[in-house]
């Protein structure tokens, strides 16, 4: 896996920024992030479609109104690394600009620095739910379908476009349940 300059300068920095103390309170995916993944298309989508695909978004993720806040944290974090990990193999550098993959890769750290935090102190106050490790291991069966996806797509522009739509609705899905989740423990303050 190479990564640029810049991005290991990034990771250097935040890893030794002193460490801090976080509310915890989940929130939504960074903006700034999902921009960043907007940007770095490259092929139409429209000239892709023949390579589209059903990535079998976890449906035991789509039903989170059970999923307790650690396991939220836990599930968010663990799209997260995927993500990252997909968007760091040296393959992906072909595919992107550079500099967008770059600060795309250094705002996904960041959140993952700020979340691994939080499920820190969440696993010291609860319990994991038993939950909680089948949601991840749903979530890393589905980012090894794309990897596989990829691989067999000889990672041509075209399966990266497709990939960057399918992690843009990843995006989307992370917003939803943070905001689902949010939205019930304000509702459980209020009762």
């Amino acid at each position: 896996m190479a990564l640029s300059i810049s991005v290991l300068l990034a990771l250097v920095m935040l890893c030794s920024s002193p460490a801090y103390s976080l509310d915890c309170d989940l929130r939504p995916s960074n903006p700034e992030t999902f921009t960043l993944l907007s940007q770095m298309e490259r092929v139409s989508i429209l000239s892709c479609l023949k390579d589209r695909t059903d990535f079998n978004f976890p449906q035991i993720l789509v039903a989170g109104n059970q999923l307790e806040k650690t396991q939220v944290t836990a599930v968010v974090h663990e799209m997260l690394q995927q993500i990252f990990n997909l968007f760091s193999k040296s393959d992906s550098f072909v595919a992107w600009d550079e500099t967008l993959l770059d600060r795309f890769l250094v705002g996904l750290y960041q959140q993952l620095d700020d979340l691994e935090t939080c499920l820190r102190e969440e696993m010291n106050m609860e319990q994991l739910p038993l939950g909680n490790e089948n949601s991840r291991l749903a979530v890393k069966r589905y980012f090894q379908g794309i990897s596989l996806y990829l691989k067999e797509k000889e990672y041509s522009h075209c399966a990266w476009e497709v990939i960057r739509v399918e992690i843009r609705r990843c995006f989307l899905f992370i917003e939803q349940l943070t905001r689902r989740h949010r939205d019930q423990e304000i509702g459980h303050l209020h009762n």
